[in-house]
Parts: structure tokens; C-alpha cells; sequence
């Protein structure tokens, strides 16, 4: 909230300096986001009276104004804008001045004719176009006719004031109002704040009650909400006071009867609303919730379409606002309006929240509403409201307020122990120094024998619930800066990670080993991407009540999926050899609210895993590549089970002929694949191959401990063999057979020739492999090599058909 420096004087006789103070608040109630003046950085800008003009010789829009700033003659000033008139006060840049954006204003010809400065409007000044009036939005800003020429501008403008950006937390929405504010600052100065109180006076005969009537169906909904009404109103602009105190608070003044409602939600807090009365399509008010599908056009023009669980005040059933979000087109305010009907309530803060949420219509009511409204002051407010109101728009206050329903202010009794206030702060504060926090809180007390102190909280003050809140009151009206400084007591524990975290990064540094980098994809996705490359395939993904945006709707079941979002976004950005990996949490409905959160390994790689070099030939990633990652992996692990491959088509988003699942004996624990050129597409990637693996299976699983080996230093035999055997048999069933019969010394089998095509029989290949023997507690012998290479050849021939070449 932008909180003015000289609004909080009215109320407080404050005697420090405003960054003083911001530096107090930070380190008392809530943080500060910035603190300034509007007239920071500006030089040389007074007040000037127009007081010739006439039009400039070589333009049809440029006038040759003649103009008063206190000095012995007038300045002559090119000015362009629309709106410029005798005799009214302008704000002047003189020459050398700085104006809006450090911009420098020097004396000039402008068309063959000389200008000694510049006529401002307020964007010119450094007035966003958020806060300047409306009505001068195509030209120079007038000052009021009191204002003397040669004057600094700033003082008539509000903009010598300092204004305080706190940045408010959300359990405390009473520093959401100046009143809220003025009441935290004198607590922690000592002061004693004198608000002032405006009484409404009604002058009509007319009952409020005889105008309008509410029924409130479900008091959860509105459990505060009442009514006045003001007769013969007539529009205009709000007093120069008024609207200084609007725009200093980052809002722009609209009209004398709208800038009311805003500047008693500044002060108070309290959201007001004011209807056209002659507008409204009945008379009889209510809060429902929105019909699905229903249709309502807001004060901002958009045409919305409502849900069920949307809130809405209705007229006669029909809808004229969202309730503590924004009101309706059809019933605003506009200079037609004669009779005003002036709202003040409370409503439902969750269902404000979701309705602004979900509609993205956040508004400085919505904001009050979500962190909670005084029940105490929403009379007040509205007493007061209409009161200003009558003041600036004349007209006459009709009899009563109509009240729908109404929250009780009721205060909270909380017992303290002085004793374990101490204990807590680590303080020896005596009972006189704990109940003198709350008399500078204005919370009542009473003493009960030497320890016990019964405080009786306001409800302005609706965050307290429970003694640990008091304690925050007490430690920060005290001040944290005088609160003891001591070490936590704690016992001392070696520090390490856990076998699972142990387990985790040694995966990660495997990869990165391997060549691969590390990538941090969001963990929630689509719902189509959140059902792509799935281990073990599940129906649908958890999905999210109110998601960020369309594209975060549902919890991830694989990694892979965002894997290959980043490998597009490289592709797209030029780079075509990208080999990443992640290591995270998938999200498995398994029933309840709650999903399985499993740790998994995935990797994706596109390109080339080596860059080209003198030495080395391209080639591109492919199967055999990525099955070596997995392999070097999880033989780096140390499984105990036996790990194979076995090839799947099930698989729609990997390519049938060139994906596998990986299991641990019986256990599927991953795949590994071509990414389908049909999904690559899609993704807009090249040819890609991914993999992904369950950790919680694989922290799970028995391990072997590396056991050191000492190098044999015996030498090895090798023995090569070539076989022609059918299409249809594997390098796995060949292995599986080399190793079941190649005896105790065989200590590697190596693939080194596939062959097929020309000059071999139809339906045939040839594999030739490298046998390693080796003895590590002697020599071998040739015959004891023989005989086990020709054990090996036998078996070949007989299980597999194989023909030796």
C-alpha cells in the first residue's frame, strides 16, 4: 500500500523524519518496497498564468502563449496542446528545468519562434497514466485559481509529499488502511492517534427502507452487508484534496461520488461500492452465486462469463456486480446520475480470491476483501462515506441503513503467562514493561496474580488468535533489535548424506561422466504430456483445481516428456547435438488425494555425442549408443539381479523396432527407445533416442560391494569365431550360450563383425566374436583352451543351428 507521509500526520503528531519512520515500519510491522516523492528528480517547475495567446504563424496547432511566472516579464512559450485558455495556471518548465524521464527543458525555437520553457501536462511531471486524471489526457493540467505564479507546483499538487510503498504480508490486512497504520505507528512511537470522525447527518424524510430492500440468503457468503442511499446528487470532479490523496495512493480520481468510495477504502480499509439507483433493474438486492454460464459485463468494459462457484450481488435476481471484485457497466456511476445507492460489506475472502483469480480481476477491493475486513468500521465507513459524499456532490442522505445481515465486532480474550513469554523471547521483561505493549496497542488487560495476564485483542485486529501472536506483539513493539542474540542449543551430530543420497549423486555424476548434462523441467505439464513415456502406464495424471495456465494443469508421470521440450528449445536456438538428463519426481495416482512421488532417471539425446574431429567420423546417437549409457550405469551400481533387454511395440511414442524395456529379473524398472518420428514431429525435435528409469526400484534392489581384484599376471588365449546362423537369432541367445558353456577360464566375450547380404544364403547372417580365456593362478594351457572353445563350437552348432565359418 502507497501510505502518505502528511495523511498520517492528520491523525498522529509524529516527530520523525518519513525515511526514519519507513526504516521503523520494515523492522516493526511490514516491509517496505521503495519510498519517494513525486517530485524527485524534478527542478524549475512553477506555477505560470496564461495570460495572452495567440496562434503561431507557421502551424496550425502550435499557440504563441504569453505567460506569468512571477518575474519582471512574462515568458513567451511555445505550447501545442488542445485545451490551452487565458487566464487559467498552468504548470510551467522553466528554462533548465527537469521535467518526467531527467528530461532537460532548454530555451529554443520551436518553428522560428522563440520558447523560453515548456506548459506540462501531468504525465510530463512524471504522473503515470494510471493516476492522471482523465481529463487531461490530451492536454495541459490546470491549477487550481488560487495558485501564485512563480510558486513551486509541488506543494499545490501533493507532490512534495513522501509516500511509503509498504509491501503488505497477507496476515496483515489491517495495514491495508491508513487507519490501520496510524494505530501499528502509534503503538511502537507511543503516540496516541485523534482520528476524526466525520457524524452523517441525514436531511431527508425519505426511509432508506421505503428504497431498497436486501435479503441475504447465505449469510457465509455476505456476513456483512448493508446499504444507504443518497438522493440528488449531481456529478463533477472531486476537490484538488481529494484527488492529491487518491493519485499519491496510486489511484486515479474518477468523480466527486466514485473518489469518496476509494478514499474511504484507503482509510478505513473497507470497500465501498456505489450503484446509479435510477439504473438498477429492481430494487431488491441479494448475494448469490453466479448461474454456470451466466453472462455479466464489467466497469471495465470486458463481458465475462461466470461459473458456478462465482459470487454475485443481484437486483430483482439480476446481476450488478462481482461481489468484492468489481461492478457491473450497466449500474456505474456516470455524470447522468441523481440517486446513489452506497454498499458497504463483507464478503466470503476465499470466494474473492478464487473469483479474482480465475477472471484476473484483482482490484484494491478484491485485495481487502481476500486479507480480511474490520467488521467493527464497516458502518463508520459507510456513515462516512455518505456524509463526504453529500458534502461534495450536495444531495440528501435518505432515513436508516438497510441491513441484510451483519458479523458482530467481537473481541478475543487470550491468557498469557509472563513466564513463558520470557521463555520464549529470551527476555526478563517485567509484567509493567509487557502490559505497557498493550496499552500502546490499545488491547485491554487484566492482571491475574503474579504471572497471568488476560488481554483482550480488538477486532481490528482479526490476525491475533492465540498466544504465540501475542508474543510477536509483544517482541515487536519491544524491538527485535533489542531481543537477546544466542546460540541455539543443539547437540552435536556428524553430518553426511544417506545411503539414498549417496545413491542419487553418484547417478548424477555417472551421467554427467558419460557426457550428458544436467536439466530441471517443471513438474507439472500437460495432460496429454503427462501420459506420454510412462514406465508402467496408468490411466490418467493428477490433475491441479487452479492451475498456473493451460500448459501446468496436471502432475508429470514421466520425465521424458520435458526432457524433449528442452531438446526443441535447443534445436530451435541452432544447437543440434544436445545429450540431457534429469533426476526427479514423477507423480502416480495411486488412489486418495495424494499421489506416489517416485524418484526416476530419464535422458534424452539428439545429434552427436562426440563432436567431429580429424580422427573421428560422424555419427549420430543411435540405439546401441544409449543402451551403453544403461549398461555402464547400472553395472556402475553394482545390481546383484540380472538386468535384460526385451524389445517392445507397445509402446505409441517410441519407435517400434528400436525400443526396449529394461528389467531386473522379472521387474520392469525402465525403457529405452527412438522417440516416434510421428511424436518428434510433434515436438518438433529430430531423430531422438530417451530412456528413463524407476530409482526408488533401483535403491531398492540388492547391490554387490566392489570387491578389489588384483590383475592377473598370467596371459590370455583369445580364440575368434565366425557363425552363420538365422536371421531370427540375437546376439543374446549367441552370449547367453558362449557364456553357459565356455567353461571356467573364459573370461570376455566381444562382438566385434555383423555381416549379411551378399554372398551369404537368404535369411542368414554372420557373427563373429572374440573369446577371452584366462587363468588368474596360472598359465593355460593350449589343450585346456581347446577344449573348452570346441565345448562352445558344439553347442553352437547343436542349440542354435549355427554353421562355424
Amino acid at each position: 500500500m502507497k501510505v502518505s507521509y502528511q495523511w498520517l500526520k492528520e491523525y498522529l503528531d509524529l516527530d520523525v523524519q518519513p525515511r526514519d519512520l519507513a526504516e521503523k515500519i520494515a523492522r516493526t510491522s511490514v516491509d517496505i518496497n521503495d519510498i519517494y516523492s513525486l517530485s524527485d528528480g524534478l527542478k524549475k517547475i512553477v506555477v505560470g498564468k496564461i495570460i495572452a495567446m495567440k496562434d503561431h504563424p507557421n502551424s496550425d496547432h502550435l499557440h504563441i502563449c504569453q505567460v506569468d511566472v512571477g518575474a519582471d516579464k512574462p515568458l513567451q512559450i511555445v505550447c501545442g496542446a488542445p485545451n490551452v485558455q487565458v487566464g487559467k495556471k498552468v504548470i510551467t518548465a522553466l528554462n533548465g528545468a527537469r521535467i518526467g524521464g531527467n528530461v532537460k527543458i532548454k530555451r529554443g525555437k520551436i518553428r522560428g519562434e522563440e520558447s523560453e520553457g515548456m506548459l506540462c501536462a501531468l504525465q510530463e511531471i512524471g504522473f503515470s497514466d494510471s493516476i492522471a486524471p482523465k481529463a487531461y489526457d490530451e492536454g495541459i493540467y490546470f491549477l487550481p485559481d488560487d495558485a501564485k505564479p512563480g510558486d513551486a507546483v509541488f506543494p499545490y499538487l501533493g507532490m512534495d509529499d513522501t509516500i511509503i510503498d509498504t509491501d503488505v504480508t497477507p496476515n496483515r490486512g489491517d495495514m491495508l488502511s491508513i487507519y490501520g497504520n496510524v494505530n501499528d505507528i502509534a503503538a511502537f512511537y507511543g503516540l496516541e492517534p485523534h482520528f476524526k470522525e466525520i457524524p452523517v447527518k441525514e436531511n431527508s424524510t425519505t426511509a432508506t427502507s421505503d428504497l431498497v430492500k436486501v435479503k441475504i440468503a447465505n449469510e457465509k457468503e455476505a456476513p456483512t452487508y448493508k446499504l444507504r442511499v443518497i438522493k440528488g446528487v449531481k456529478i463533477a470532479d472531486s476537490p484538488l484534496w481529494l484527488q492529491i490523496r487518491l493519485w499519491n495512493s496510486g489511484i486515479r480520481p474518477i468523480n466527486n461520488v466514485v473518489d469518496v468510495t476509494n478514499y474511504i477504502l484507503l482509510k478505513y480499509g473497507q470497500p465501498l461500492h456505489s450503484y446509479d439507483y435510477d439504473k438498477l433493474p429492481g430494487h431488491d438486492f441479494g448475494v448469490r452465486h453466479a448461474h454456470e454460464g451466466e453472462k455479466f459485463t464489467t466497469l471495465d468494459g470486458d463481458k465475462q462469463t461466470l461459473k458456478a462457484n462465482d459470487l454475485v450481488v443481484t437486483v430483482n435476481d439480476q446481476p450488478v456486480a462481482l461481489a468484492g471484485t468489481m461492478g457491473g457497466e450497466g449500474t456505474a456511476v456516470s455524470d447522468t446520475t441523481t440517486t446513489v445507492a452506497l454498499e458497504a460489506a463483507i464478503f466470503d475472502p476465499v470466494m474473492v480470491r478464487k473469483q479474482a483469480r480465475r477472471l484476473d480481476l484483482h482490484s484494491e477491493s478484491s485485495m481487502r476483501f481476500e486479507r480480511g475486513i474490520n467488521p467493527a468500521t464497516v458502518e463508520t465507513a459507510l456513515d462516512e462515506a455518505a456524509e463526504l459524499i453529500k458534502r461534495l456532490a450536495g444531495g440528501e442522505i435518505t432515513t436508516g441503513i438497510v441491513t441484510g445481515s451483519e458479523k458482530p465486532a467481537v473481541n478475543k480474550q487470550i491468557t498469557l503467562s509472563l513466564k513463558k513469554v520470557n521463555a520464549v523471547l529470551g527476555t526478563s521483561l517485567s509484567m509493567a514493561e509487557v502490559v505497557d505493549t498493550f496499552k500502546r496497542l490499545h488491547f485491554g488487560y487484566q492482571i491475574s496474580g503474579d504471572d497471568q495476564l488476560v488481554v483482550t485483542v480488538p477486532a481490528r485486529r482479526w490476525d491475533i488468535f492465540i498466544a504465540a501472536d501475542l508474543y510477536e506483539e509483544i517482541a515487536r513493539i519491544y524491538g527485535y533489535d533489542k531481543l537477546p542474540a544466542t546460540l541455539p542449543v543443539m547437540t552435536r551430530n556428524r553430518g553426511g548424506l544417506t545411503p539414498r543420497q549417496r545413491f542419487i549423486r553418484a547417478s548424477r555424476h555417472d551421467l554427467e561422466g558419460m557426457g550428458l548434462t544436467q536439466a530441471i523441467s517443471y513438474s507439472l505439464t500437460t495432460v496429454k504430456r503427462a501420459k506420454q513415456f510412462q514406465i508402467d502406464p496408468l490411466a490418467e495424471p493428477m490433475k491441479l483445481d487452479f492451475p498456473m495456465s493451460t500448459d501446468h494443469v496436471a502432475t508429470r508421470m514421466s520425465i521424458v516428456s520435458g526432457l524433449l521440450l528442452d531438446i526443441a528449445y535447443n534445436i530451435a536456438h541452432g544447437v543440434d547435438n544436445v545429450a540431457l538428463y534429469e533426476e526427479g519426481r514423477v507423480f502416480l495416482p495411486k488412489g486418495g488425494e495424494r499421489p506416489e512421488e517416485q524418484e526416476h532417471l530419464a535422458g534424452a539425446i539428439t545429434g552427436q555425442l562426440l563432436a567431429n574431429d580429424w580422427h573421428h567420423q560422424d555419427r549420430p546417437v543411435d540405439f546401441y549408443q544409449v543402451k551403453g549409457i544403461i549398461e555402464r550405469y547400472l553395472h556402475n551400481i553394482g545390481l546383484a539381479g540380472k538386468v535384460t533387454y526385451v524389445a517392445d511395440q507397445s509402446r505409441p511414442e517410441l519407435h517400434p523396432g528400436r525400443t526396449a524395456n529394461i528389467l531386473l529379473g522379472n521387474q520392469l524398472i525402465g525403457f529405452l527407445g527412438q522417440v516416434h518420428p510421428k511424436t518428434a514431429k510433434a515436438y518438433k525435435i529430430p531423430e531422438t533416442y530417451v530412456f528413463e528409469l524407476n530409482l526408488e526400484a533401483l535403491i531398492a534392489a540388492p547391490k554387490v560391494a566392489d570387491v578389489y581384484h588384483p590383475i592377473s599376471k598370467y596371459p590370455a588365449i583369445t580364440r575368434d569365431i565366425a557363425l552363420l546362423v538365422a536371421n531370427d537369432v540375437t546376439n543374446k541367445m549367441v552370449m547367453d550360450v558362449i557364456n553357459k558353456k565356455g567353461g571356467a577360464f573364459l573370461k570376455h566375450v566381444h562382438l566385434f563383425d555383423v555381416y549379411s547380404g551378399l554372398h551369404l544364403p537368404k535369411g542368414k547372417k554372420s557373427l563373429a566374436y572374440t573369446l577371452t580365456y584366462q587363468d588368474d593362478h596360472g598359465t593355460l594351457k593350449e589343450e585346456q583352451v581347446n577344449t573348452a572353445f570346441k565345448k562352445v563350437t558344439k553347442a553352437l552348432e547343436s542349440q542354435l543351428a549355427a554353421e562355424i565359418r
